[in-house]
């Protein structure tokens, strides 16, 4: 009855998800990045179904209060009758807390604090209670597929979540020693896209310059770990295992000047991403669909973040703009504002 509550009404702000969030002073960072979350479907029904509290229950740690506030506005976001915009200021008052950086009303980065609330989220609901010790364990004997499942298998013993089971994916970066030919291999556990560029760049060309082979050299010669000395290598990354979420950042703030922004045009595609050229071994399970967009305008002096986002239900494009909800086109979702994109798996979507 729910679903088709959503499809009937779709065009009208009836809709479920279709609710503002009051800007609270420079929030706008904030807000975009939750409406984001708030239609990111297996994320929503974990707060919708409150399947957060069985991981709440099981955790022994006493501070939770992020996880239900959280919860909390995410419900009361998709089931008000009322066209009235919410005020997120309970959940203001926990993300501050666990995170002080974001005390007050500066505008902030919105990628910056997606990061810390992914975080903040996974630690309250890690399944993971008592971490065990951790020990050295050499599996460089085995084949990189192989090798690659033992350290995932090895970081769900310390770190195991709902949001790891969304969000979290695997990235090799294979450090090849140019005097015994060894390839070392390291795991990351998040992708962020830099490119530079200006007039246009494809998402793909960003994606292959994050992924291309580097010739470390000189002073940022490695110290190799089987031959102990410092060697000119080869570094490059691929995609071990993709993440249901895919968020991809495009860096366009300077790191050495905050003041300075690239407002080059990422042309992203809608649907059927397909990474499969960037995977570490042959994988057939890696085309996405984009679902939302943070997006930046203006500059870092005087700059605003709003949100496109694709409704799970009725599968119709908005734009949130803080309190403000509206229709959009599809066509308009690709701007020079994109800032954070986020994709879902072709398999796990309900398209």
């Amino acid at each position: 009855k729910i679903y088709f509550s959503c499809v009937f009404f779709q065009n009208s702000k009836s809709a479920q998800g279709l609710v503002g969030l009051k800007n609270l002073g420079n929030t706008c960072f904030m807000n975009s990045i939750l409406q984001c979350l708030s239609n990111t479907q297996s994320l929503r029904d974990y707060c919708l179904h409150n399947s957060h509290r069985r991981d709440l229950n099981n955790n022994s740690r006493t501070n939770t209060a992020l996880m239900e506030e959280f919860a909390k506005l995410i419900q009361i976001m998709w089931t008000s009758t009322s066209s009235e915009a919410v005020s997120p200021s309970e959940f203001k008052t926990q993300i501050q807390r666990y995170a002080p950086r974001f005390v007050g009303y500066n505008q902030q980065d919105a990628q910056e604090f997606l990061r810390f609330l992914l975080d903040g989220l996974h630690n309250e609901v890690n399944r993971v209670t008592v971490r065990p010790r951790g020990t050295m364990e050499d599996f460089d004997h085995l084949p990189d597929e192989e090798k690659g499942k033992k350290m995932w298998s090895k970081y769900l013993e310390r770190e195991d979540s709902k949001i790891v089971d969304v969000f979290v994916g695997q990235l090799k970066s294979s450090l090849t020693c140019s005097h015994c030919v060894l390839t070392h291999t390291l795991w990351f556990l998040s992708l962020f896209v830099c490119f530079k560029g200006y007039g246009e760049v494809s998402l793909m060309d960003c994606m292959r310059l994050f992924t291309k082979e580097d010739v470390l050299d000189g002073d940022e010669k490695p110290t190799c770990y089987r031959c102990k000395a410092r060697r000119r290598c080869t570094k490059k990354f691929t995609i071990q295992k993709f993440p249901k979420i895919l968020v991809l950042h495009l860096k366009r703030f300077s790191e050495a000047r905050r003041t300075s922004k690239l407002s080059t045009f990422v042309n992203f595609p809608m649907k059927d991403l397909d990474l499969r050229e960037f995977a570490s071994e042959n994988s057939t399970n890696a085309v996405y669909n984009l679902y939302a967009v943070s997006n930046h305008s203006g500059t870092t002096m005087g700059g605003h973040y709003t949100a496109y986002c694709r409704n799970p239900s009725s599968g119709e494009w908005y734009t949130f703009n803080d309190s403000r909800v509206t229709p959009m086109s599809s066509s308009q979702v690709r701007s020079s504002d994109a800032y954070v994109l986020f994709y879902e798996l072709a398999t796990s979507s309900r398209m």
